[in-house]
């Protein structure tokens, strides 16, 4: 959630060679926590960030991870950053389809990649667009009943977690928004109830974060269509076929759809890149149809927690830019939607298209696809790749190395990022616009 602070620069030193920062907003998550203090330390260590406080375990990786030193590079040789960017504009200049994929970015950094791949041509897709499609294509065909983080902390009674990791996902999930120290409207409730239904980890692990109540659903993820189905049932009050489906646990499901009923405010949370399990599409489009039928007698909405790596910011920016959702083509001089036919990783594994432009600047384990086509990387220092790009260039980490925007999960707020540590490092707007002027 913003804070009255949010946004207005904080930094002060503790008299111990450290620069401390209050109010961050983390870029490592959908979440975008804003309430981190990172302290960067001087002298010798100087630029090497640790988070002080309301960190977890994905901010620490982030914000305390030492980048190795590095330079442009050409075809794995060193070289100055004039000539990578030359090179790369003479690529992009002379490619008929160059595919812009990754788009691990801040929100001016898609906005530049978007109007590089529009001058040039190209398609963009983002690397987990593949968890957006599982909820774009129910948004697109049948409309949804949404709620928002802050909502779902001010108001909700029953939270339902779906086949979600979220203690690996977005971990400050609970302690933020199920558990809060305080609600908008006073105390939070004390018989607010989590229920965890298929593999959602260890309810341990929850409670652990101040959540009081926690209810496990055993299942199979690939079993959720079936089991959010005959929860479905049991709601509308439909006479169910015999209970003898080892697969579905009928008693627990009944007493769910009973806590369903009875709540005031329900909401239903997934992430969707964790249903990456067969008919994870379907398991989406089940809950907005049991959110759309019990909002008939009592208020209920869903929360899907993507966004990570960017992904929220770029499906953001490319509905603004072009009017569709991602995976869209310039190739034609205007754009053109077609989630199947503009995946990337699909086109490289169909020979398609005839240059990859990688963007990557907050995970170094966000590496471009093994392909035979010329691949410029744009990348966070230490990514490994499967093959040397041809033209390597490091850029900076929105948040930590320069400052900018990110679109949280929810898409209702951006929150501003700061520059925490000073850096060499070029952010990706830079280098886009540098190579766009080129062309």
């Amino acid at each position: 959630m913003p804070t009255a602070s949010q946004g207005i620069e904080s930094q002060a030193s503790n008299g111990s060679g450290l620069d401390t920062f209050t109010s961050v907003t983390c870029p490592f998550c959908g979440l975008h926590c804003d309430d981190l203090e990172v302290r960067n330390s001087s002298g010798a260590d100087a630029g090497h960030l640790t988070i002080a406080r309301n960190g977890c375990e994905r901010a620490a990786r982030g914000f305390e991870r030492r980048p190795p030193p590095s330079s442009p590079q050409i075809g794995g040789r060193d070289t100055d950053l004039a000539t990578a960017l030359a090179t790369a504009a003479r690529l992009i200049g002379g490619a008929r389809l160059p595919l812009y994929g990754g788009l691990g970015t801040d929100v001016e950094g898609v906005r530049a990649i978007m109007a590089l791949a529009d001058r040039s041509g190209g398609v963009v897709d983002h690397h987990l667009s593949a968890a957006i499609q599982r909820n774009m294509g129910v948004l697109q065909t049948q409309g949804w009943i949404m709620s928002t983080l802050t909502e779902t902390r001010n108001r909700a009674d029953l939270v339902i977690v779906v086949a979600s990791d979220l203690m690996t996902l977005h971990p400050r999930f609970f302690e933020r928004i199920v558990a809060p120290a305080e609600a908008m409207f006073g105390g939070v409730p004390s018989d607010r109830t989590v229920v965890l239904v298929g593999d959602c980890g260890h309810a341990d692990a929850i409670t652990r974060t101040g959540v009081k109540h926690v209810v496990e659903i055993p299942s199979a993820n690939d079993d959720i269509p079936v089991v959010l189905g005959v929860l479905r049932s049991m709601l509308k009050g439909t006479q169910l076929p015999a209970r003898d489906d080892q697969r579905v646990p009928f008693n627990e499901l009944a007493d769910l759809a009973l806590r369903c009923k009875r709540a005031e405010y329900g909401v239903f949370v997934w992430a969707p890149q964790a249903l990456a399990f067969r008919d994870g599409d379907l398991a989406v489009q089940i809950v907005t149809d049991i959110v759309r039928d019990i909002n008939k007698t009592t208020r209920f909405a869903g929360l899907s927690l993507g966004g990570n790596d960017g992904a929220a910011s770029a499906a953001s920016v490319c509905s603004w830019q072009s009017g569709y959702p991602l995976r869209v083509s310039f190739a034609s001089g205007a754009p053109d939607y077609d989630p199947y036919r503009y995946d990337i990783r699909r086109m490289l594994e169909a020979g398609e298209g005839d240059l990859l432009v990688w963007t990557a600047s907050f995970d170094p384990e966000a590496a471009p696809p093994a392909t035979g086509l010329p691949l410029i990387a744009l990348a966070t220092p230490g990514m490994r790749f499967s093959r040397e790009p041809d033209v390597l260039i490091p850029v900076g980490t929105p948040g930590l190395d320069h400052s900018g925007r990110l679109v949280r999960c929810d898409s209702v707020v951006s929150l501003p990022l700061r520059q925490l540590r000073p850096s060499r490092l070029a952010s990706v707007t830079e280098i886009a616009n540098a190579i766009a002027a080129s062309l």
